[in-house]
Parts: structure tokens; C-alpha cells; sequence
């Protein structure tokens, strides 16, 4: 604690913490919030404050995973909103220096995503198994942030409002080709073939989704119209209409941006249009941290909007409209930390405990990237030719609407067990 307990003394003004060391000396840090719950953790072993203050983020999740820091008061996503109010973005004036990052070398050799490491990246997140991801993903299987018309609306209707949001940028005519750039398990293909009698190639290099997605397309009967493969974005070719790809980006590294928007202009036709949905940070240029590198997205970053602007500034390409959602994937990653949480008995079995409570974290510090970090969603449409779309965007309103009449809305699901919190949507 000699480390650890500085740190925290530091940091910690709003909400309060209460540590439990392992020779039962109690040490407490904060002041009452009625935003914030009360956090009790107790540290089994003099090795955990330690392990915590080199790596808070790596060291907390790694000691929690091997019951080592055992919660006693609140669960891991109080935690986690604990630390991140106390250092919220807007109300930084300089970065703070809690959560560690991997400095600049680390963060170019780790993010330099050549086509065999692409593959092992993906590999270690998505081809862990699909039933993983049923327990909390809704029945169309939609990895990326929702869109809430209304905070209140369930995950369903929040993923298929998205689609509709998304299609509605593109400025698809029957008839058209499209590819879906990272298709994971086919829905928005499935659905822009749907709604917008399109044909899709959608490219993927997990082998757990290509599989799904053409039992999917199978099912449906459009095998012929929409396709997917086992291909990295570098090998396609085109010509497409369309070039779509969502949750993708965050997987190049920024050694290889210029050369997915230089892919994006080489499929596309001058009229051609592209739709790029990314997670992203809100400030300048950073790096990944340690925890997420190591165990969720190895070769991952959430790129600052300049960055991507250069790289395709680089390609001529023309940004034609740019959307921010900001609290979009807190209602999202809520509703899937809390299916996580309630299928708790049911992911242990086909992994363990372990592994529940390394996703469980995940989930809830995303949570908080969005709340309080300066992370948000980029939805970006970008043009060969200035003239490729109408001059205003209410052919995106008029869209949107169609193709969201176009399909029933969903049933509510299920109810399962929520617990109250800042995270769940309100009016």
C-alpha cells in the first residue's frame, strides 16, 4: 500500500473507496456522492496494492480475476465509475496519469497489423466461441454501438435502428454491390439486402463468424446476393457501389489507415459512396492501454478524429458528413454488461469464472470510457466525387425512415434482472 495508497489519495475526491489490506488495516480515500455508490474491495495478498499501482487497470482486473481483490461492498462496474468521474475528460486540463498506457514504440509494434497478425488479433477475440457472445448480444447478433431513437428503447430495437441509420447514409439503389468491410455474423448485411434489394459480399477473418453468417444467408435463401469470405480488407477488388464497414477500423492500427482508405478509393467507383462507424477518442492522438492490448483487443486502437482525417485527406477522399454519437454505446454496453451479469451461470460453464469476470471488466470500463473518458462513436460517409449525393441530407431522413417502416419492430425481450444505476437509459 505504500505505492497505492498516494495514488489514490491523489486521485480520489468524489465517491468513496474502501480498501481492506491483507493484515486488515482499512484505508479509505474519497468523500460521499449521490452519483457514485460506495466501493469495498479487500486486497487477500501484500503482493495486490502493488501489482494495482503499477498497472491500475491490468492490475485491478488480473487480481480480481484470481480472487485476489475481492469485492465486498458494490460490484466491478462501481468500481470502475469510481476511478474514471475522478479524472472525467472535459474536466481535464492536462492528461492524468493514473491509468498507465503503453508508450509510443510499445503502441506502433503492437498496433503494426500486417495480414498474419490481423488474423491472430481476431482470432483472440471473435473465434472464442459464438455462444459466448449470444449470452449477451441480441438475436442479430450486432457487436457495435446501437442506436437509441429513444433511450428507452430496448437493444433490440436500438440495433435495428442502427442498421436503419447506417443504410440510410449510403444512398443505395437496387441493385447495387456492397461490401461490408469486418461483416462479423452478417446481420447488417442480411439486412441491406433486405431493405435495399443490394448484393453484399461481406469479408471477414473470423472463421467462428463466416460460419454463422452463411448458415444466415443460407437460411434466408439469398446466398446468391449476399456472400461472405474469409478475406482481409488489403486482398479485396472491386468495383463495389457501396463500401460499408463497421467496428472495423479499430482493428487497422495507424500504420495501415491510409491504406484502408486507400482500398475504400480503389473499390469504389467515382460516384461511389463509403460508410466508416468507429469507435474513437474524443482529444489528440494516444495509445491503447496495457490491459486492453493484453487480454480484449491485442493490436487495437481507438483513433482521435484527426487521424483518421489525415489518412484519408491523403487519398482524396471527400468527408462528406460526420456524426458523433456520444451516449449511444453507454445504453448499449449497459444492457450488455447487465445479459452478461444475468447469464453469469451459463458463460462460467463453457468457460469459468476467470474468464466471467475478465469480460464482466471489459464491459464495465467500456462503460466508462463513454460516461466519463473521451471515447465516443464516429460515423463517417466519405465521396470520390462531390457530386456523388444530394446536396443536402434529407435524402438520409427520408431513407431512414423507409427502410425503419420497412421492418416490423422488434418484441421487447425477456426482462432479465437490472440493477439501477447512472447507466440505464433515461428520458
Amino acid at each position: 500500500m505504500r505505492l497505492l495508497d498516494p495514488m489514490l489519495r491523489k486521485l480520489l475526491k468524489r465517491g468513496e473507496l474502501t480498501i481492506v489490506g491483507n493484515d486488515g488495516k482499512t484505508y479509505r480515500y474519497g468523500s460521499p456522492d449521490p452519483e457514485l455508490k460506495p466501493v469495498t474491495v479487500w486486497l487477500k495478498d501484500g503482493r495486490a496494492a502493488f501489482d494495482i499501482a503499477r498497472d491500475p487497470a491490468l492490475g485491478t482486473v488480473e487480481t480480481w480475476m484470481d480472487d485476489r481483490l475481492q469485492l465486498v461492498e458494490g460490484e466491478i462496474v462501481d468500481l470502475c465509475l469510481l476511478i474514471r468521474r475522478n479524472r472525467r475528460w472535459e474536466e481535464l486540463d492536462r492528461p492524468a496519469g493514473f491509468l498507465k498506457k503503453t508508450n509510443r514504440l510499445r503502441h506502433l509494434l503492437n498496433t503494426y497489423n500486417r495480414k498474419v497478425n490481423s488474423r491472430k488479433n481476431v482470432a483472440h477475440h471473435y473465434d472464442v466461441g459464438n455462444d459466448l457472445y449470444r449470452q449477451f448480444l441480441d438475436p442479430d447478433m450486432q457487436y457495435s454501438c446501437g442506436y437509441f431513437t429513444d433511450p428507452s428503447n430496448s437493444i433490440e430495437q436500438a440495433q435495428l435502428d442502427k442498421k436503419a441509420h447506417i443504410a440510410s447514409k449510403l444512398y443505395l439503389q437496387p441493385g447495387q454491390k456492397v461490401v461490408d468491410i469486418g461483416c462479423g455474423w452478417g446481420g447488417l448485411a442480411l439486412y441491406l439486402n433486405r431493405v435495399a434489394d443490394v448484393d453484399v459480399l461481406g469479408v471477414t477473418l473470423s472463421k467462428e463468424q463466416l460460419a454463422v453468417a452463411r448458415e444466415r444467408a443460407a437460411a434466408a435463401g439469398v446466398s446468391d446476393r449476399v456472400k461472405f469470405e474469409l478475406m482481409d480488407y488489403r486482398d479485396l477488388e472491386g468495383p463495389f457501389d457501396r463500401v460499408v464497414s463497421i467496428g472495423m477500423f479499430e482493428h487497422l492500427g495507424t500504420r495501415f489507415f491510409q491504406t484502408f482508405f486507400a482500398k475504400v478509393k480503389e473499390l469504389l467507383p467515382p460516384d461511389g459512396v463509403a460508410l466508416i462507424h468507429t469507435m474513437g477518442r474524443m482529444g489528440k492522438p494516444g495509445t491503447t492501454d496495457r490491459f486492453m492490448q493484453k487480454h480484449i483487443f491485442p493490436g487495437g486502437y481507438l483513433p482521435a478524429l484527426s487521424e483518421i482525417i489525415l489518412a484519408s485527406e491523403r487519398e482524396r477522399l471527400i468527408m462528406a458528413d460526420c456524426e458523433a454519437l456520444r451516449m449511444h454505446y453507454v445504453y448499449t454496453l449497459h444492457a450488455w454488461y447487465e445479459r452478461f451479469k444475468a447469464n453469469h451461470d451459463a458463460i462460467v460453464e463453457l468457460h469459468d469464472e476467470r474468464f466471467w469476470r475478465l469480460y464482466a471488466f471489459y464491459l464495465a470500463a467500456s462503460m466508462t470510457m463513454f460516461t466519463d473518458g473521451g471515447m465516443v462513436v464516429y460515423q463517417l460517409q466519405y465521396l470520390r466525387n462531390r457530386r456523388a449525393t444530394p446536396i443536402t441530407r434529407n435524402y438520409m431522413l427520408d431513407d431512414e425512415t423507409r427502410f425503419g417502416e420497412s421492418e416490423l419492430r422488434t418484441p421487447e425481450p425477456a426482462p432479465h434482472p437490472v440493477h439501477q444505476s447512472e447507466f440505464a437509459p433515461q428520458k
